[in-house]
């Protein structure tokens, strides 16, 4: 299922109708201000698992995931002082932030150091997503399998039909990666450079 939705101004009812999927379980493809990402409720390990499947990828290597605030980031990790001043200056935007999860957080989301990537991009709909499902969505982008980002959600849809059950239409995406940075005690490392200031950190 395609469903076109306002990027600026998300309609309620196709919100609604998309987060009613989610607590089914169900997998969705949904627009960031980064890609296009593929994702699903944070606590149905089933669809989790599908995504694995879908991703075609090792289960040591955890998936982000979209928080809707920072009030929301900070039941799903431990965030210090400093983390919040930074996230805050920051979000919502491009960005990934490793943190250590809290116990909030499903052990297959998790590296073996306990620590997950945080997102809270700057795009209304995934963030009202989040807000009315009340849990975090998983985010990864929605790829060939060669690793080439799709920018069309109607090649998404095609692409991976039957077995993603909605794909979100928000129009263009900016295409680039976000940066990844961790703070983990206190101490700024930068991953991965991709969209977004991190001068702060350098």
């Amino acid at each position: 299922m395609l469903i076109k939705i306002n990027p600026k101004n998300p309609q309620g009812r196709l919100i609604t109708k998309i987060v009613e999927i989610l607590k089914n379980g169900g997998i969705i493809a949904y627009p960031t201000d980064t890609y296009y990402g593929i994702g699903c409720d944070i606590m149905n390990k089933k669809a989790i698992e599908k995504i694995y499947q879908l991703k075609q990828r090792n289960r040591i290597k955890p998936f982000s995931f979209i928080c809707s605030g920072l009030k929301n980031i900070s039941h799903y990790a431990k965030v210090s002082n400093y983390a919040y001043k930074t996230m805050k200056r920051l979000l919502p935007g491009p960005y990934t932030f490793v943190l250590e999860g809290s116990n909030l957080v499903p052990k297959i989301m998790l590296t073996k150091r306990k620590t997950a990537g945080i997102r809270m991009p700057d795009h209304p709909i995934c963030l009202e997503l989040v807000e009315m499902l009340g849990n975090p969505i998983i985010t990864t982008s929605a790829t060939m399998p060669d690793g080439t980002n799709f920018f069309d959600p109607s090649l998404i849809h095609d692409f991976f039909h039957p077995r993603i059950d909605v794909v979100i239409d928000g129009g263009p995406v900016p295409g680039h990666p976000s940066s990844v940075i961790s703070l983990i005690n206190d101490m700024p490392e930068v991953i991965r450079k991709g969209r977004g200031d991190i001068t702060v950190f350098e």
